[in-house]
């Protein structure tokens, strides 16, 4: 059955039924509801698309992440997703990868679904130059863009987001503090997130006048074997380091191994501080302190923000807020444990 069967037996028009589709209050509640009383004793469920094109909304939100292999843009998926689930909006993913030209063309293609936002989930989809982020700015200018652990200032855009360097020049000068002196830095890439952190470790070395040599900082894309390989190399070529503060979880659970394989005692030795305080820091031994960047919570705004944005209602463009430092087996320094 469709529109035309509902009005002929309804007795209405094919508009009158469009207008009790679309929500139009044109229509008198009697009509309403012998409309609707037809549609249900039919089982008719309006097309969603054409609906969504007399309401000019189709409930629905796309977000885009670069790789949902990834447990920490999994997991943020998730929690997006259920966000968005609970405001009775659904959600299309495109996975696109980390070039641009592929981020460009998956953005194009939530945009031809006529969907009423999008998510960016990630700092990587935030260039380092503004040519590259015309893309974004485009697509703001047709939806709310949303950018999750990034940040981009542009009207329509709004992020929500970490203060990645606060937190990791807080844990950076605590360890200095307590006598660590040749502190390791392991990071992946340059994203937002990326710069940042860097910024936040470097930042703690000025503010305590100490000396960070550029071997202290180490771009590494690896996994796991691959860190503790790393490591060893770099121990090999003379470079000392008694603590190793990195990115993510993953790449210190590769320096824990490097310690293991070294025989050295964790903390005593070597501390150990990883990021996003994620399921892997507790599958390890001893367990991993990490930094907790609050991503349930990030979601959770992001998803809050977005609907007041579809409503109309103010919001600000960025909402930054503080991490925790998660302390478990591979430190003995910090105050939140577990």
């Amino acid at each position: 059955m469709n529109i035309y069967d509902i009005s002929k037996k309804a007795g209405v028009s094919i508009a009158t039924v469009s207008r009790v589709l679309n929500g139009n209050e044109k229509v008198s509640e009697k009509t309403r509801q012998k409309i609707l009383a037809v549609m249900e004793e039919a089982g008719y469920k309006p097309n969603a698309f054409a609906r969504g094109l007399g309401l000019n909304t189709m409930k629905t939100v796309g977000i885009l992440c670069a790789n949902s292999s990834d447990a920490y843009l999994a997991s943020a998926v998730y929690f997006m997703e259920r966000e968005l689930r609970k405001n009775d909006y659904n959600s299309i993913l495109c996975c696109c990868g980390y070039e641009l030209e592929d981020k460009q063309k998956y953005l194009e293609l939530l945009l031809s679904k006529r969907v009423d936002a999008v998510v960016l989930v990630g700092s990587n989809f935030v260039e380092s130059t503004p040519e590259k982020n015309k893309y974004i700015l485009d697509a703001a200018g047709k939806v709310p863009i949303i950018i999750l652990n990034g940040y981009l200032a542009a009207d329509n855009v709004y992020c929500s987001l970490c203060d990645d360097k606060e937190a990791t020049c807080r844990v950076t000068g605590r360890l200095l503090e307590t006598g660590r002196k040749n502190l390791l830095y392991l990071c992946r890439a340059f994203s937002y997130s990326g710069q940042k952190k860097i910024e936040g470790f470097r930042q703690a070395f000025a503010d305590k006048n100490m000396k960070l040599e550029e071997d202290q900082i180490q771009i590494f894309n690896g996994s796991i074997p691959e860190v503790k390989e790393m490591l060893s190399e770099l121990s090999n070529r003379g470079v000392a380091f008694d603590g190793v503060l990195a990115s993510d979880d993953e790449l210190a659970i590769g320096a824990l191994k490097y310690a293991k394989e070294k025989g050295l005692c964790v903390p005593g030795d070597l501390a150990l501080v990883g990021y996003n305080n994620s399921k892997m820091g507790i599958c390890c031994d001893p367990e991993l302190t990490s930094i907790d960047n609050k991503l349930e919570f990030s979601c959770i705004n992001a998803a809050t923000v977005l609907m007041k944005v579809l409503e109309g209602s103010p919001v600000p463009s960025k909402t930054l807020f503080s991490a925790d430092v998660v302390e478990r087996g591979t430190t003995d320094i910090f105050a939140v444990r577990t």
